[in-house]
């Protein structure tokens, strides 16, 4: 018997679990799954990479199959806040179901998409914005929506899209089921979700918080690098040049200094990528494949540009700038180590930045270990030979 038969899930979609190899619930799914087979609101936390997708999707797909005519209306209405995160939603659905799933995403013609809406599919996967202009066109209609999943709820709640956010969850009844999930779900996010969001709807919630220190204090290693501000792309160079990671991921909070940091290690001929939020589709989706195949081993991204990447096997996560967020951090840290898998998550700061990794230390209750560079290879401070470290 199937561990997921024992938490309610009926025998078809566990043979489609069987298959992809997945026969044992996650924490989270254990957790999460029979709350929301309950319809149940939830709010729920989880590490990246320990099965939030298949915790909310495997019931709210169940409860459309059981269903005599499920593509009559939409049922089910999946939220991303990038496309790149929408289009794995599908993806990961479609490994499990036949119902019929819509993708709605910027870049992409809208007329092409209101005419998949013709087609009455049963799922609607997609970024806000796209879906809540769908809705002020009267394209897509929620009335019969029986659940509203938010995946990275953190971010549907920033500054950026929080007004689209807002506006959209008011279009939805009180009876449908709203579920909410993030790496990073604070206080002020469930908050947001609960009164201003539903605006007095669904009131009450189910908050399920997985600890994330499990991940970031028993899966990846923390170090630390001093360099000046003008110093950091080098000091990256010489890192990338001395591990020689398959996949590394680096980060700037500034977009502009996403750029910078590509055409300076490029020309030093470092194979790298970068990953900017101005580029087309196309390119994009072109960029994340080479890394995903490891063509490219290196990219080069913001905290804006690389939100919902799900991306496996990375080695190394970099740092060249310290986020004001602390929930950026977590988010940063959390692309390497997935899956029970190990990882090295770098900070390249300066001064004020060390001091100010040094609280965050005390708060997340990890482990940073400080690094130099020292003839080429990375060591701790106390094994430098010649009292220096290298550039």
């Amino acid at each position: 018997m199937s561990g997921f038969s024992e938490i309610g899930i009926e025998e078809g979609l566990c043979g489609k679990l069987a298959a992809l190899g997945i026969t044992e619930p996650s924490a989270v799914q254990q957790k999460v799954i029979p709350e929301l087979l309950a319809k149940k609101n939830v709010i729920f936390q989880s590490a990246t990479g320990s099965g939030k997708t298949f915790a909310f999707l495997l019931p709210v797909l169940q409860r459309i199959q059981a269903q005599e005519n499920p593509g009559k209306a939409v049922k089910t209405i999946i939220v991303s806040p990038t496309f790149e995160l929408a289009s794995q939603l599908k993806q990961a659905a479609a490994s499990v179901t036949d119902l019929k799933c819509a993708l709605f995403i910027g870049g992409v013609p809208l007329k092409r998409q209101i005419d998949s809406l013709k087609e009455k599919p049963s799922v609607v996967i997609g970024t806000v914005s796209r879906l809540l202009e769908l809705c002020r066109l009267k394209k897509l209609k929620v009335d019969n929506c029986e659940a509203l999943v938010l995946d990275e709820a953190d971010r549907l709640a920033s500054k950026e899209i929080a007004a689209e956010s807002s506006e959209f969850l008011s279009l939805f009844a009180d009876r449908t089921q709203i579920i909410a999930c993030s790496a990073t779900i604070t206080k002020r996010v469930s908050s947001l979700l609960e009164k201003s969001f539903c605006q007095g709807k669904n009131s009450a919630f189910e908050t399920i918080l997985l600890p994330l220190e499990d991940v970031l204090r028993q899966k990846i290693e923390h170090w630390a690098f001093f360099a000046e501000r003008r110093e950091k792309i080098d000091l990256l160079r010489s890192i990338l040049r001395a591990q020689g990671p398959k996949k590394a991921l680096v980060f700037s909070s500034r977009a502009d200094q996403v750029e910078n940091i590509y055409e300076k290690l490029a020309f030093k001929k470092i194979n790298c990528a970068a990953l900017t939020a101005n580029i087309k589709n196309q390119e994009r989706q072109s960029i994340l494949a080479r890394f995903k195949n490891g063509k490219t081993p290196v990219l080069i991204t913001s905290d804006l540009s690389s939100r919902g990447l799900d991306i496996p096997d990375i080695e190394y996560v970099i740092q060249c700038d310290l986020p004001d967020d602390e929930d950026f951090f977590v988010h940063r840290a959390g692309r390497t180590a997935r899956a029970g898998k190990n990882g090295v998550n770098i900070v390249i700061g300066d001064e004020w930045e060390l001091r100010k990794l040094a609280a965050l230390e005390k708060k997340l209750k990890i482990i940073v270990r400080p690094k130099v560079l020292c003839k080429g290879k990375i060591c701790a401070p106390e094994q430098q030979n010649d009292g220096r470290a290298q550039k």
